[in-house]
């Protein structure tokens, strides 16, 4: 597992990513101000997985965590906000963001956009630290 949490980690953030974009993109959704800063967060993910696995890079784990714990963070605080949370700070303060409230995919009576960026950015910390304390000590 440990030899291909790289690879599973690429998967999950190109799902993620990609995801966005359909929900941005296609769908037409528009991204709310905390959407934005888990986006930030995730999709150059993409670059550094995809870097580390052609480069044999292993100690990118680090740099990875770093992005994926404020991410998971920040989707944390979104869900609970969408659950009916109060706000610490109003989420349209800038511009003509979407409300961080609003839900646009409700599935199984849970599963929000916060919730499955959480969960990617969870599962990344989890494959990242798989990797890290697994290593031979030749790695």
């Amino acid at each position: 597992m440990a030899h291909y949490s790289f690879h599973f980690a690429l998967i999950i953030s190109l799902i993620a990513t990609l995801g966005s974009l359909f929900y941005s993109e296609i769908a037409k959704y528009e991204p709310c101000r905390l959407c934005w800063y888990q986006r930030i967060l995730m999709y150059p993910q993409v670059i550094l997985l995809t870097l580390a696995i052609i480069k044999k890079e292993r100690h990118l784990s680090d740099y990875l965590m770093a992005l994926s714990l404020p991410g998971f963070i920040i989707a944390s605080y979104h869900y609970y906000l969408q659950r009916g949370g109060q706000s610490i700070f109003p989420c349209s303060v800038v511009g003509f963001s979407q409300s961080c409230s609003t839900r646009f995919v409700m599935e199984l009576g849970f599963i929000t956009i916060p919730f499955m960026a959480a969960t990617a950015f969870l599962l990344i910390i989890i494959l990242m630290l798989i990797s890290k304390f697994s290593r031979s000590p030749k790695s």
